[in-house]
């Protein structure tokens, strides 16, 4: 019987990278062979964040290839809308040659593509050549439900043609679905109408090739999500993607990351209190101005409680004069679950990512939402109204999530007990799914199973 080898295609920012390589970890658990593929410039990222790379090259079931995204090395890749343009013009006749290469080398050949949603143009490459595929979607099934219904948004009156909402209000994707306000059409959340514009086009581009896949695998359980998982055919949630720290492994597992974690966050933390830290941090991309940066350093100390808090390397922001930081820690990057499975981590202030909220809800950790852009503020709602396991920080008149809105917000999330015990119950809710006979666990091996045959 030969052994599958997948290749795996992350549209090439770290919140894809991430769950799409804990996927990759888990189909080699299964047996699989991985040839998993980054932008170069991606790829530069996590090698030089991996200290011990030797032991990387000898890894026989996960192999690290790139190919170009079409950008300088100097552009700006957090321009989503410019990134979209050049992967599209570049890539899919890039990664056309790779495969072909692989297959002319002598490599194991590939037998499945498992391409982002976002990346959904590389099913076309792979039908070309004869290859199967499938689509991962990084983000919580109910956005992937927006994304499925676009045509029917348009119909609707809801979007116009370029994606934009017509009118402020509520809308529903299905009738089984709860209804959804139109701040949560997260590709006109970004604060660019250009940028908005681009990202919804390529979009578009890339959910015409739905049906070449097979499955559409989704980082989410359907316990958290039923009625999504529900109205979308063929959607199969493996969720929670999570990072398995297995310390023989422990370099091969920190491979999705593009800045080196600091492991020393993990000695501060075992001198803290049981259940006392503030985990504050905000992803891949939120940048904050200088006064908004300020607002969060004072209300921190405002706390007046241990926190630990990620200010990432490519943060330009000075800390204000008057910030004592006396009780906590900064680091660059953490090996986050690690961070949230600790015990003395209390509460976590987020952008509201769906990595990080899945890696929260796993370890039952109340939240204090704050989102940036994109789906974070569909999954803020989410958290806040529909788990209630977390309260949401409110902007002031200035536009400012100010340090006594902070601080008001923490006190009411540690006085109320009954956040703090559906977080625990969620959590034994989560993880039971990906549990031997769980849903997710079932699903990986109904996929596994399909590759085979």
């Amino acid at each position: 019987m030969t052994i599958p080898n997948l290749l795996i295609l992350p549209f090439p920012v770290q919140g894809h990278v991430n769950p799409m390589m804990n996927l990759s970890q888990k189909m080699v658990e299964h047996g699989c062979k991985i040839t998993f593929v980054n932008s170069d410039f991606t790829q530069k990222k996590v090698m030089s964040s991996v200290t011990k790379q030797e032991s990387l090259e000898e890894s026989p079931t996960i192999k690290l290839v790139s190919i170009p995204d079409g950008l300088g090395p100097d552009d700006d890749r957090r321009d989503l809308g410019k990134l979209c343009d050049t992967v599209l013009s570049t890539m899919p006749s890039m990664l056309e040659k790779l495969i072909e290469d692989i297959h002319v080398n002598g490599g194991d050949k590939i037998t499945c593509i498992v391409a982002d949603v976002t990346m959904g143009w590389a099913l076309q490459v792979g039908r070309k050549l004869g290859i199967k595929g499938v689509l991962c979607w990084t983000a919580s099934a109910t956005m992937f439900a927006l994304e499925y219904n676009i045509p029917k948004l348009i119909q609707h009156a809801i979007i116009d043609f370029h994606g934009v909402p017509m009118k402020k209000g509520k809308f529903q994707i299905s009738p089984s679905m709860p209804s959804m306000d139109t701040e949560a059409i997260w590709w006109s959340n970004i604060h660019n109408p250009t940028t908005e514009k681009k990202i919804f086009n390529y979009l578009v581009h890339c959910l015409q090739n739905l049906n070449l896949a097979k499955w559409f695998i989704c980082n989410t359980t359907y316990e958290l999500e039923p009625s999504a998982v529900s109205c979308v055919p063929k959607l199969l949630p493996v969720g929670p993607l999570l990072r398995s720290y297995d310390n023989a492994n422990e370099i091969a597992r920190s491979l999705g990351q593009f800045w080196e974690e600091d492991h020393s966050c993990i000695d501060w933390l075992n001198q803290q209190p049981h259940g006392s830290v503030l985990y504050v941090a905000f992803g891949s991309l939120t940048l904050f101005d200088q006064i908004q940066f300020n607002e969060l350093a004072l209300g921190l100390d405002l706390t007046n409680r241990p926190f630990l808090w990620v200010v990432r390397q490519d943060n330009k922001m000075s800390y204000p004069p008057e910030f004592l930081g006396s009780k906590g820690k900064i680091v660059g990057w953490t090996p986050q679950l690690k961070v949230l499975n600790h015990p003395s981590i209390a509460y976590f202030v987020s952008h509201c990512g769906w990595n990080s909220i899945i890696e929260g809800l796993s370890n039952g950790v109340p939240f204090l939402c704050w989102p940036y852009f994109t789906d974070q503020f569909y999954n803020r709602s989410y958290i806040c109204d529909e788990l209630k396991v977390g309260l949401g920080l409110n902007k002031d008149e200035k536009g400012l999530v100010s340090r006594w809105e902070i601080k008001k917000k923490l006190d009411q999330l540690i006085s109320d007990e009954q956040i703090r015990a559906r977080s625990l119950q969620l959590k034994e809710t989560v993880l039971n799914s990906i549990a031997e006979g769980g849903g997710s666990s079932e699903n990986i091996s109904t996929f596994f199973n399909w590759l085979k045959s």
